[in-house]
């Protein structure tokens, strides 16, 4: 929050009028943390206390971080708000005690874990598509899913977009002749990148469920139920992101070095002395 002038607080909180609160700043009634002030400085109202004659008049509000899982039962948006009048997800958060929005989203047709917060670098940190948080999901397809089918999206598939995913871990649960349930595991939040995948080999989701987020896992929690994390919770989703931030920045870096590389034609030195000023900037 930025800073403001100590009267105009005074003025908001209803201590005294601007020139009132000049008048007191004037006489040395008036302490910022503790320490006197002068016609003219400023405050900060996210951090200072604000004090006259010894008495607290303003102590900055502390907003509390919250952190909750909900399991999202299917025909619910992932939204704060429609024009057109269906059922979101807002509507299950009602009894929590802060305003919280939800972080990433799951489709109107799948269900299972989706975390809220009113935390905004948490909600960044998970949701930046280089930090590749770990995302488990429960996905029953028909026809019944080929060898072949299953290899093709391990191995990263081609979208309707062009894009190619990355690889996934995928287990076979049940597999039956009309249909096959599998566990996919994938690195990326693309839009509705479960179904697409599975349209791209020709297979059909017919129920889509996400049983986990990095080691946060939806357990006993009952449709349109939610609760909070435990800070262990918080931690490793937090450390979990990190960690996938710096393998993204090395991967980056590898890509980088090895286009230069390919750049220099075969055979050709470094320009004289660069190799020598590439050496003092390292053991700078």
């Amino acid at each position: 929050m930025a800073s403001e002038r100590i009267q105009k607080v005074m003025a908001q909180q209803g201590v005294c009028s601007r020139r009132a609160a000049e008048q007191l700043i004037e006489q040395g009634r008036v302490k910022v943390n503790g320490h006197p002030v002068s016609l003219g400085d400023k405050m900060d109202p996210a951090r200072d206390v604000l004090s006259v004659d010894g008495q607290r008049v303003y102590v900055p509000r502390r907003t509390e971080k919250y952190y909750y899982m909900l399991n999202k039962p299917r025909g619910y948006i992932t939204t704060t708000s429609d024009e057109r009048g269906r059922k979101t997800v807002m509507e299950l958060m009602e009894d929590v005690p802060a305003r919280v929005y939800p972080v990433g989203r799951l489709d109107k047709d799948s269900e299972g874990l989706l975390l809220f917060t009113n935390d905004g670098d948490f909600a960044n940190l998970l949701t930046h598509p280089s930090h590749g948080v770990s995302k488990l999901y429960r996905v029953t397809v028909r026809p019944h899913a080929t060898e072949e089918q299953i290899i093709a999206l391990t191995d990263g598939v081609v979208l309707d977009d062009g894009t190619k995913t990355l690889p996934a871990v995928i287990h076979v649960v049940t597999d039956e002749p009309e249909r096959t349930v599998l566990e996919m595991t994938i690195r990326e939040g693309k839009n509705r990148q479960i179904r697409r995948m599975c349209e791209a080999v020709g297979l059909d989701v017919i129920r889509l469920k996400r049983s986990a987020l990095g080691a946060v896992r939806l357990g006993m929690l009952q449709p349109g139920q939610y609760r909070e994390l435990t800070s262990g919770e918080v931690n490793a989703l937090r450390a979990a992101a990190q960690k996938g931030k710096v393998t993204a920045q090395i991967a980056r870096n590898t890509q980088a070095n090895a286009a230069k590389k390919l750049m220099r034609p075969h055979g050709v030195r470094a320009p004289k002395g660069a190799v020598a000023a590439r050496r003092r900037q390292r053991e700078k």
